[in-house]
């Protein structure tokens, strides 16, 4: 769900250009949801909609001329525009600043200091990018996930893992106070991802971050396990029911072992056979088994890193290609 707040009056928008660091003003634009919903951080990152007919004192203050405009805001300081539809450009002004947020919270806009769109668990293979903002967040769907954590939108923010952002993933910071920003398998360990994108991509590599606490006691059951056994499906309209895949062939299967794991950063590469992941328009990622036997599977982050293609009508998601699995 979009956590953009909908400006209803000057003192309002002053008052909340006062209360977070990071201000992103809109005149509406389908990927704004979707940064918003990546991005948002309470008292930290806010996403705002100024209505200019409505709001016109807001307008005239600060020189609107054009529709749509994306004005970026820090410390109460107009810092970046974009003005007219360049979802691209959006995109790179708001997660560079976003990630200059994220790092301490300090510098200004444009400093020296080099910032990521993101957070990365490894280093991105040579001459591919990070696509996950290609990801439609709003076609995303998760079956089989525990309702009392993270849901699939979680998977995709741009923010380090809170259980590495607090240096403790041997502690599961489960308490009413945590941000519980992973995701977890409920009635056993399986999990089934769809993953819908806004445009055609080439999919060269996934990365799987998973930071399961590490239990003390043997019979602490509850504790969860790393993915182990992934099925990946190809250009799907929809997401597959769990019986569902037991009749389709997988495009590619990856089984994950102890070594693959970075120590630090609890990630793993899954390397795709790149000529299959040529014209991906939507990835069904199938979690059948754990690397235990225990019976919850955790995953704090996934990316997608490749190359972007061709825009695609959003909501639109057309089979491509014949082969099996595909």
């Amino acid at each position: 769900m979009s956590k953009t707040v909908l400006v209803s009056s000057p003192s309002h928008f002053s008052q909340l250009l006062n209360n977070s660091t990071i201000v992103v003003v809109d005149s509406i634009a389908p990927i704004y949801e979707q940064l918003s919903a990546q991005l948002s951080r309470p008292q930290k990152i806010a996403f705002a909609k100024v209505d200019t007919e409505r709001q016109k004192q807001v307008k005239q203050t600060y020189g609107v001329k054009a529709l749509p405009t994306f004005m970026i805001f820090k410390d109460q300081q107009v810092v970046s525009t974009v003005e007219g539809a360049d979802p691209r450009r959006l995109s790179d002004v708001v997660k560079k600043l976003a990630a200059e947020a994220d790092a301490d919270g300090s510098g200004g806009f444009g400093e020296a200091r080099k910032a990521d769109p993101g957070w990365s668990g490894i280093p991105l293979p040579k001459g591919y990018e990070d696509v996950t903002d290609q990801v439609d967040v709003r076609g995303l769907d998760l079956l089989n996930s525990d309702s009392n954590l993270g849901d699939a939108r979680t998977l995709f923010n741009a923010s380090k893992p809170s259980a590495l952002a607090s240096g403790k993933n041997n502690e599961d910071p489960s308490g009413s106070e945590a941000k519980k920003d992973w995701v977890e398998s409920d009635t056993d360990e399986q999990l089934m991802l769809f993953i819908p994108f806004q445009s055609t991509l080439k999919v060269h590599t996934l990365q799987i971050t998973s930071l399961p606490p590490k239990g003390t006691e043997q019979e602490d059951d509850d504790i969860p396990m790393r993915p182990k056994t992934i099925h990946l499906y190809l250009n799907r309209a929809h997401i597959l029911g769990f019986e569902e895949a037991d009749d389709v062939s997988a495009t590619q299967t990856v089984t994950l072992q102890p070594h693959d794991w970075n120590n630090a950063t609890g990630t793993a590469k899954i390397e795709l056979r790149f000529v299959k992941f040529q014209k991906v328009s939507s990835l069904v990622l199938f979690v059948a088994e754990g690397d235990g036997d225990r019976e919850k599977v955790r995953i704090d982050r996934v990316k997608i890193i490749g190359e972007k293609g061709e825009k695609r009508e959003l909501g639109k998601l057309e089979k491509i290609g014949d082969e099996a699995g595909e």
